[in-house]
C-alpha cells in the first residue's frame, strides 16, 4: 500500500468555494476508480492544496495520473502537480479500532 501525495498552487484569486467546486465535480470519477482506497482533498495553512490518495501499488497511482489526467488537470486550475509517494508499513485506524502492518515491497 502506498500513499501518493500530488501537490499543487492554485492561480491568485482562486477562492476556496471554486476549489470545493472542483472537487465537487471528481467525486463521480475518484469513486469510480476501483484501485483508489481513499482520497483526502487538502489546503495547508500557506495556501497550497495537496490530494492525498491511499493506494494498493504505486503503478495503480501512475495509471490514475497519467499523462492525459495532468494535462485536464492542468487545463482545469491552470497549474502543474508535483507528485511524492511513500510506503505504508503501518496504519493505526483508530475509526475501526485496528492496528495494521503492511510489508514493505
Amino acid at each position: 500500500m502506498i500513499i501518493e501525495i500530488v501537490s499543487f498552487r492554485l492561480p491568485e484569486g482562486t477562492t476556496q468555494e471554486d476549489v470545493l467546486a472542483d472537487a465537487r465535480a471528481v467525486v463521480a470519477q475518484w469513486q469510480s476508480d476501483p484501485d483508489l482506497i481513499r482520497k483526502h482533498f487538502a489546503r495547508a495553512e500557506d495556501g497550497s492544496h495537496a490530494g492525498i490518495y491511499i493506494w494498493p501499488s504505486r503503478e495503480a497511482a501512475q495509471r490514475a495520473h497519467d499523462a492525459d489526467w495532468i494535462a485536464r488537470f492542468q487545463a482545469r486550475t491552470g497549474t502543474v502537480p508535483s507528485f511524492s509517494y511513500f510506503d505504508v508499513f503501518m496504519l493505526i485506524d483508530n475509526e475501526a479500532g485496528t492496528v495494521r502492518e503492511f510489508p514493505i515491497d
